[in-house]
């Protein structure tokens, strides 16, 4: 089936499907041909975006999101899941072979779900299977209250380290306000206040100071790559379990665009992602681990999740299967280059970029060069059509509601077809939107930290031109919902 006859296709299974819903919600259709209507008018420049294809949205919409299916593969708390277990099953076989992973978990609901089965099932592994066994317990069950008590104190006592939020690590990696900052005893590292950039010496020696149970790399918006063969040598030397969270740049690693040290499935125990953003997935989780770890991870139902979504497993077993295919990795070397590209149009504009540049599909733009916070920029950006969110840079001044920083990522916008030449475009609108963007004041005539004023005329110009780039890459092509 062509290219052309496959959007023929698609459009007849979604105009189908939205006039069945309308016949029951009406509001509800109206709000999703809205939705595409929305999407195909704006730069979406959010990071952790992206645009699935129409095979993986429409696996979502089946009746395996009728099943229950808690348990595992071949062994549910439910019968009839032979079906849910063939799903189960091609997800993991494609995102072992995809990542080269030994095992595979398809369950998770999200990243964070994802990260709390990685977690708990790192505690288990260290903490709870030999305090059983210590005990003469096969399960929690047989203990007594001040057993069961005892081994509890142990578990919720336990260290992490991890990057911090204002360097670009994630609320997952102990961020207390987040459960992972509730549930350990967690310190936390940055980067450096000169360069921005991760420095391995001072990770090393937060780790020989703190003997974490956990160390936890990944990130959610620092723009540079990491050396996963050191943090794994940092991890070996203070006995902790290496987590790589990749949620971001999960894609980037299937697409081979890091390879050897840059890619944490060889030198991590446990890998957690999602599988959206840069994968180009349904909104779920991934987690990936050593043979050692994977009874442990094995129970994440009913040890963290509850039943799995069998209709988003199977849109992850659709995605990763595209995502082995040779196009992904032209697919994903284009995120890359993207990423340079817009940075580079950044830097000629005279724009402060964090860490000066990227080398991954990150870009975070210091907006306080020009008076701005990140909530007045972004505001300011969704009024000319670019979708973009407000993010901390390293010792953000104006903390995490208000921040300094716009973050940018280039894997949705490389879906649509941009390139150099467009990337750059994109660049040169944005800065026409905050030159012209001024601080508003608070109604006692402070200044504000939020209100802002775009000059008459800009957001209008800003949209028509990017109207010519938006049309010359139109998002599904062929897909007709008029």
């Amino acid at each position: 089936m062509n290219d052309e006859t496959l959007a023929k296709t698609a459009s007849s299974a979604y105009d189908a499907a939205l006039e069945v819903i309308a016949t029951v919600e009406p509001r509800i259709a109206a709000a999703t041909r809205q939705e595409l209507a929305d999407q195909r008018a704006s730069l979406k420049l959010i990071a952790s975006e992206n645009y699935a294809s129409p095979a993986v949205l429409l696996t979502m919409g089946t009746w395996f999101s009728d099943k229950y299916a808690e348990g595992t593969i071949g062994h549910r708390f439910y019968a009839g899941c032979q079906n849910v277990d063939t799903v189960e099953s091609v997800a993991a076989e494609h995102a072992r072979e995809l990542f080269g992973a030994p095992y595979a978990y398809a369950q998770p609901h999200s990243g964070i779900d994802a990260n709390l089965v990685a977690y708990w099932s790192i505690l288990a592994h260290h903490i709870e299977t030999p305090g059983l066994a210590k005990l003469g317990a096969k399960n929690v069950n047989e203990l007594s209250e001040a057993d069961w008590e005892s081994l509890r104190a142990e578990l919720g006592n336990q260290r992490l380290l991890g990057m911090s939020l204002d360097a670009g690590g994630h609320l997952t990696h102990g961020f207390r306000p987040n459960i992972s900052g509730k549930m350990f005893h967690q310190q936390q590292y940055g980067t450096d206040p000169d360069t921005g950039l991760l420095d391995y010496d001072v990770v090393r020696a937060k780790a020989r100071e703190f003997k974490p149970l956990v160390l936890v790399a990944g990130y959610s918006a620092y723009p540079r790559r990491i050396d996963f063969a050191r943090m794994r040598e940092i991890a070996d030397e203070v006995g902790a379990t290496l987590m790589v969270d990749m949620a971001h740049f999960a894609g980037l690693v299937a697409g081979k665009v890091f390879t050897g040290n840059e890619d944490p499935v060889p030198h991590a125990h446990v890998v957690t992602t999602t599988t959206h953003k840069s994968l180009r997935g349904p909104r779920g989780g991934l987690v990936l681990a050593q043979e050692e770890f994977a009874a442990d991870v094995d129970r994440g139902c009913p040890m963290v999740l509850g039943g799995p979504l069998s209709h988003v497993m199977a849109a992850k077993a659709v995605a990763l299967a595209e995502a082995r295919q040779p196009a992904f990795r032209t697919y994903a070397q284009s995120i890359a280059d993207n990423a340079k590209s817009l940075a580079e149009g950044f830097l000629s504009r005279g724009a402060t970029l964090v860490t000066g540049g990227t080398d991954n599909h990150i870009v975070l733009l210091d907006v306080s060069s020009f008076g701005l916070t990140g909530r007045q920029a972004e505001s300011a950006l969704l009024d000319a059509g670019v979708v973009t969110n407000r993010n901390s840079v390293p010792a953000d001044p104006n903390g995490a509601w208000y921040t300094s920083g716009i973050r940018l990522g280039t894997p949705a916008l490389t879906t649509r077809g941009f390139g150099a030449t467009e990337f750059d475009k994109v660049a040169e609108l944005m800065v026409q939107v905050l030159s012209n963007t001024q601080p508003g004041t608070t109604s006692a005539g402070a200044p504000s930290k939020a209100s802002y004023q775009l000059a008459d005329g800009v957001a209008d110009r800003v949209k028509a031109e990017s109207a010519e780039l938006l049309d010359a890459h139109p998002l599904y092509p062929g897909l007709d919902l008029a």
